[in-house]
């Protein structure tokens, strides 16, 4: 046959073939974005590299034993690019350890899953059934090498990799320092690099620890009280005092939804009417700052001030730290707490990391009655959650502090049709399309929560919040969403998407309205704080109380972006955060920001991986 004549090593051909269908799927399923030729020839090049490190290492084996090696690699190293590319297709990002430690999440995941699977990537096991056909004995593409052979073929891997270090390093200095964003690494390292990189990093996340004493939680605390304004009290310190909080975290809604029309049909209006009333308080430029954890790290910035972690999420990996959580705090001044959230409760470990929190009661998915009727997409419907949470909320002692987190409007945003109020969206994205159904059902439950409020005598003597946990429409759609918005989704227009509602409604206040400051999830512990009249001095937490004038510099994102007065800073990009131009003058504009925010980013990363606050006391007078 030709090719036994060419005797071209299998794990040579194996390594192209292979390198090429990951090139593919980087180009044309993750549509990585590619600014110029550089980048454009490194994510060429590193998955071929990549390829050859692994497959070269069949050389040092026994001829029969090679095939074996080269079939199974393959077909494993195709598993993962593929549960890559189904994690990306949802969240817009890659797996990391910590996240596969979630996995018992899964469960609840099915009909997510089944909608992030497409018929096309049947393709993607094309080249493993040409490399098992090529394995067969007899078409005898094992090598027998020499010792110096072997070392030949092997040194051919550390060329490559070195060579594809060296471009990555050109194309973007300090890739591994400041590696907060994964796509980055994953442009210029691979997938499968950027897991082996990962896996270092677990390592060395693990070992801090075990290594850390209190001298580090003084530097922070020193850090902290440089930048805090602490001695200010806003108007509002109080205003809710002794009342009962109740707040509401709506599942993936971001603010393009309020006003919003689908063929001339308000898609939330009763937020619209609510974010204009005298007695409600709307901040419009309110970020979610969430990552992988999604709606867990959304209640885990809410609770500590703390930023999330940059891989994984905090409920499952740092559950058992010391923290001093809201409320913990609100226990220690009178306060009953709960969550209600009709799912069951180990999804994101809350069962274990409400426990430590000090929430003091949890009502989960066997806490309602779930029926067929009365359940769609993941689970109890918005408005038989409400409907069935009134009655233990009544028979709360108040004050209380009350958590509700909702489930319809949740991703894939399938609803009956029966149930729907609203047409759905006509675009190529099938998630945009039903995204604003959902969001309507979720709308007319808030309305009839807080009827049911009123009816209970619980309304006139609580606060009410309302705070959107993430995104919902990820980068995968922005095709879709710059159709429907009449505009390009630019890195700038992406930060602004990524806006949630954050309103706060004072029954019988009368001086509400919409508010400019640019805040986000980090600054609401200490906002609700306020709004009770509790001080917490010695505290240690990087938000501020949004009413404060001045107080805020900044807001940061997890993956380094941040958003100030004058600039929204992304990818390396400084813009102008009124007209969304970018500055010619970009690195001193944002610079010092920066600085600032990488400091902060990596003070929060310390407390959480060193559990820091165990020497901390938060009790002792400062």
């Amino acid at each position: 046959m030709q090719l036994n004549k060419l005797r071209i090593p299998l794990f040579v051909i194996v390594s192209i073939l292979f390198g090429l269908k990951t090139y593919i799927v980087y180009r044309f399923m993750f549509d990585l974005s590619i600014e110029n030729a550089l980048q454009e020839f490194i994510l060429f090049f590193n998955p071929i590299a990549s390829a050859y490190l692994v497959f070269a290492i069949s050389v040092w084996l026994k001829p029969k034993n090679q095939m074996k090696y080269i079939r199974w690699t393959a077909f494993i190293g195709s598993v993962v690019l593929y549960i890559n590319l189904v994690f990306y297709r949802n969240f817009t990002d890659f797996i990391t350890i910590p996240v596969l430690f979630q996995g018992n999440n899964a469960a609840d995941l099915t009909s997510s899953i089944l909608t992030l699977i497409h018929v096309e990537d049947l393709l993607l096991i094309l080249d493993v059934v040409v490399i098992w056909v090529l394995s067969k004995k007899k078409f005898d593409l094992s090598v027998s090498f020499s010792k110096s052979g072997k070392i030949a073929a092997t040194a051919v891997t550390f060329l490559l990799l070195a060579g594809n270090v060296a471009l990555a390093e050109m194309e973007r200095p300090m890739l591994f320092v400041r590696a907060f964003d994964r796509e980055y690494l994953v442009k210029n390292i691979g997938v499968y690099n950027y897991h082996v990189y990962d896996a270092m990093m677990q390592t060395k996340t693990k070992a801090q620890r075990v290594f850390a004493d209190s001298s580090e939680i003084s530097e922070i605390e020193n850090y902290i009280q440089e930048n805090a304004d602490t001695d200010k009290k806003s108007e509002l310190f109080g205003i809710a005092e002794d009342k009962n909080m109740i707040f509401v975290s709506i599942e993936s809604f971001q603010n393009f939804l309020l006003d919003s029309k689908i063929n001339g049909e308000e898609t939330t209006p009763f937020l619209n009417d609510l974010k204009e009333r005298q007695d409600t308080i709307w901040f419009k430029n309110f970020y979610h700052q969430t990552a992988q954890g999604k709606t867990s790290d959304s209640e885990f910035i809410v609770e500590n001030s703390l930023y999330p972690l940059g891989r994984g999420a905090v409920y499952f990996t740092n559950a058992q730290n010391e923290y001093n959580a809201l409320p913990e705090i609100l226990n220690k001044h009178g306060y009953t707490s709960s969550v209600f959230h009709a799912n069951n409760k180990s999804f994101w470990n809350r069962d274990v990391m409400y426990e430590n929190v000090g929430y003091d009661k949890f009502y989960g998915e066997q806490s309602y009655n779930v029926t067929e009727e009365n359940s769609f997409g993941w689970g109890l419907e918005d408005k038989a959650f409400f409907s069935q949470s009134i009655d233990e909320l009544k028979q709360q002692e108040e004050p209380f502090y009350s958590k509700f987190i909702t489930l319809t409007h949740h991703f894939p945003f399938e609803i009956p049709e029966e149930k729907a109020s609203i047409d759905k969206y006509d675009s190529g994205s099938e998630t945009l399309n039903n995204y604003f159904q959902t969001a309507r059902y979720t709308d007319e439950a808030l309305k009839q929560f807080f009827q049911q409020l009123k009816e209970s005598g619980i309304y006139k003597d609580s606060i009410i919040v309302l705070m959107g946990d993430h995104y919902g429409i990820s980068e995968f759609h922005n095709n879709a969403m710059g159709e429907f918005l009449n505009k390009e989704i630019t890195p700038y227009e992406h930060i602004q998407l990524q806006r949630v509602p954050f309103m706060i409604h004072i029954p019988g206040y009368e001086n509400g309205g919409i508010r400019e400051e640019v805040v986000g999830q980090i600054d609401v512990k200490p906002t609700l704080l306020s709004l009770l009249g509790i001080e917490a001095e010695n505290d240690l937490s990087f938000g501020v109380d949004m009413f404060v004038e001045g107080s805020k510099k900044f807001t940061a994102l997890r993956d380094g972006s941040f958003i100030t007065e004058k600039y929204v800073y992304t990818e390396g990009t400084c813009y102008d955060r009124e007209t969304g131009e970018p500055l010619e003058s970009e690195n001193e504009a944002c610079k010092p920001t920066k600085k600032q925010v990488e400091k902060e980013l990596s003070y929060s990363d310390k407390i959480i991986y060193g559990d820091l606050f165990r020497f901390y006391d938060f009790t002792d007078e400062k």
